[in-house]
């Protein structure tokens, strides 16, 4: 284990964590009247979800960070569509966790922001209440007109959200309605699996104008995150005297934007507490152990629920969120 995060030799409700640590954090969550977090795709890992991040992440032949372009859609529509039906069908098959329920649990009871760097919708799906929920990369399941004059913008949860980007499947036989038979679908993320081209007229348009294409809602790169969700972010830092704990969950919090609402929060008073595998997510969020910040080793699925107990107990809605 790394010199910089606390042995944690004495056995305590989460295993390989000391139940000190624990008890500290309990005691501070119940007297918190303020509180941030700060979540990334560790959040939702224990859903399944396969993750395109950093150099190197491919779909397909494509490097992933490729096609979450303006100018990859400009060229290539189709192609950038079915990457993006693809995570949006992989993210509906899904199930939000424990830890989305816990934290939409702690919204209701707590004065507590969530700044989520995920599009997946899992959080949504959760039930996390709207407006304690901060997307700044947007939604998969946000979808917006491309024409410049169109401003047309709409939460759409359709899977597919037009046939031609439905998955195909192994089997095209008639299957029996009545029967509980279901088709196996094809892995379209398979390089060895041929990908039908798909015609700008068989895509998604917008119903306002009805010229224009529609898009994912996701902040691409080179484009400015949504000013209205930074804005409110900053208000919570600004409006009260203090923030008491900062929750960084499942992210390595390593750029800006959202690295610097941890020292945002440290400034406003803010024991840290970092939920992450990796112990080396302590090093990089600056966590101070002398001045009582937390590190909590493990799956945030499992992790989270046990630490926020104290306060949202642990009868709240773990439904599938669909």
């Amino acid at each position: 284990m790394s010199s910089a995060v606390r042995s944690t030799l004495v056995e305590s409700v989460i295993p390989g964590i000391a139940q000190a640590d624990i008890d500290s954090f309990y005691q501070a969550l119940k007297s918190s009247n303020r509180i941030l977090a700060l979540c990334g795709a560790g959040l939702s890992a224990a859903s399944g979800l396969p993750t395109f991040r950093g150099a190197g992440g491919l779909w397909r032949t494509h490097d992933a960070m490729s096609l979450a372009t303006p100018e990859a859609f400009a060229v290539d529509p189709g192609l950038v569509w079915q990457f993006y039906s693809y995570r949006r069908h992989m993210a509906l098959k899904a199930d939000p966790n424990r830890a989305h329920f816990a934290l939409a649990e702690l919204a209701k009871r707590k004065d507590f922001l969530c700044i989520s760097q995920n599009v997946d919708g899992l959080s949504q799906r959760a039930n996390h209440p709207s407006s304690s929920l901060k997307l700044i990369h947007g939604s998969l399941f946000d979808v917006k007109c491309t024409d410049f004059y169109c401003t047309h913008t709409e939460a759409n949860f359709t899977d597919p959200i037009v046939p031609a980007l439905e998955i195909p499947t192994i089997d095209d036989r008639e299957i029996d309605p009545t029967s509980n038979t279901t088709r196996e679908e094809v892995d379209i993320s398979d390089i060895n699996v041929k990908l039908t081209d798909v015609p700008v007229k068989d895509l998604p348009h917008c119903p306002t104008c009805e010229t224009g294409l529609l898009r994912p809602g996701v902040v691409w790169f080179g484009e400015a995150l949504p000013s209205a969700t930074m804005d409110s972010i900053e208000d919570f830092l600004s409006s009260g005297p203090k923030v008491d704990i900062m929750l960084v969950i499942g992210t390595s919090a390593t750029v800006h934007p959202a690295a610097g609402y941890i020292e945002a929060a440290r400034y406003k008073g803010a024991r840290i507490a970092v939920i992450n595998m990796e112990d080396e997510a302590a090093h990089r969020s600056g966590l101070d152990f002398d001045r009582g910040d937390w590190f909590f080793r493990g799956d945030a699925a499992k992790v989270v629920p046990e630490i926020l107990k104290e306060v949202i107990g642990e009868d709240y809605d773990v439904g599938h969120g669909r």
